[in-house]
């Protein structure tokens, strides 16, 4: 099992649990981004499952300008056994993927511990995994195309978890 050295930055009083899972992402470049991003979202860690990219590696170490070196993170081959894992853990499992369920992203107050689950760039969050979610969230569109890069759909949604995280109406 492939792992980050260090700790997560952000343990501390008030702060809740709030962990990214990257099951089958092809890109290093998304990968990259979103190590970058969740650092600034205060994430305390992420899963890389299956075939998606692990530092090191050039594309992920481009685009994250460093966050890899200290964003706590963890390879993990069955995603489903760590989905199984986490919710004995007690987290709520949500993906970020439309289907019938899915609830408006606006109009949704995330309940911690989370781990968020992302979703392949071609294929989404596979049926599979959904049956291991308590809950799948969308991000609302209004043009002909009707998803996001997975790596801006996970700014959006890192960001709208982490203003509940923080406690923060202004984060």
């Amino acid at each position: 099992m492939k792992t980050s050295p260090s700790p997560s930055p952000y343990k501390g009083e008030g702060i809740k649990k709030f962990v990214l899972i990257l099951p089958n992402i092809r890109s290093g470049h998304n990968v990259g981004a979103i190590f970058r991003t969740a650092d600034g979202a205060g994430v305390d860690k992420l899963y890389l499952t299956g075939y998606t990219p692990c530092p090191p590696h050039t594309q992920i170490d481009k685009v994250s300008l460093g966050a890899e070196k200290w964003m706590p993170w963890e390879y993990r081959k069955q995603v489903g056994r760590l989905l199984q894992e986490l919710k004995k853990m007690g987290y709520n499992i949500v993906a970020l993927e439309q289907t019938k369920l899915s609830k408006n992203i606006n109009e949704w107050e995330p309940k911690f511990p989370i781990a968020l689950v992302f979703g392949n760039e071609k294929t989404g969050v596979p049926k599979s995994l959904l049956k291991h979610c308590d809950d799948a969230i969308e991000i609302p569109m209004v043009g002909k195309k009707n998803s996001l890069n997975v790596s801006v759909a996970a700014g959006i949604a890192m960001h709208h978890i982490s203003k509940y995280a923080f406690n923060n109406s202004n984060f």
